[in-house]
């Protein structure tokens, strides 16, 4: 029997933390805090003004009219303030898999329980509501933060994908030490 992924947006609630159905009414909010380049710093995406933070908030609600993604907004339930977004995307009814990511929070809310409860709350509705088979986490493996977070959450490190996405990071400094080695030679 297939078992069907209701993937109609839903608020996730925990103790401190609620993820929020995204809509274009946090675009401000995720402004207030999205614009620090450190968030970005490991991603193919940049997000430093007002029009880019709206098109990638647009882009996670087109990809769940598609039926592939289920943005959040990360609320921190304390403050009441918006501390971030996360979504499950690259969701595969057909395998029962889905990839949780597209997560960054304001940096007074990381390494706190922001991420923790958040994944709990994602990873329980994905296994338990959409009896998911497989969630997965990536990350750029130059990423040291974002890969010890993801494995705290017990999560298992199965490789290191090459060429996965276009991502330059290594480049400018692959770049550089092969000049120096010119220069030096």
């Amino acid at each position: 029997m297939m078992v069907l992924m209701d993937l109609s947006p839903v608020a996730l609630t925990g103790a401190r933390v609620v993820l929020e159905p995204l809509t274009l009414d946090h675009v401000e909010a995720l402004c207030a805090i999205g614009f620090d380049p450190e968030i970005w710093r490991y991603t193919t995406t940049r997000v430093l003004d007002r029009e880019e933070m709206r098109r990638y908030v647009e882009t996670g609600l087109q990809w769940q009219r598609e039926g592939t993604a289920v943005p959040f907004a990360t609320v921190d339930r304390a403050s009441g303030r918006v501390v971030g977004t996360t979504r499950f995307a690259n969701i595969a009814k057909e395998h029962r898999r889905a990839e949780i990511g597209w997560t960054w929070i304001a940096r007074e809310f990381q390494r706190t329980h922001v991420n923790t409860e958040a994944k709990y709350l994602m990873l329980c509705h994905a296994f338990e509501q959409w009896r998911c088979l497989r969630i997965e986490l990536k990350t750029n493996v130059l990423n040291a933060r974002s890969r010890a977070a993801i494995l705290r959450l017990g999560a298992m490190e199965e490789g290191t994908f090459r060429k996965h996405m276009i991502n330059l990071d290594e480049w400018p400094g692959v770049k550089a030490r092969l000049e120096e080695k010119l220069r030096s030679q």
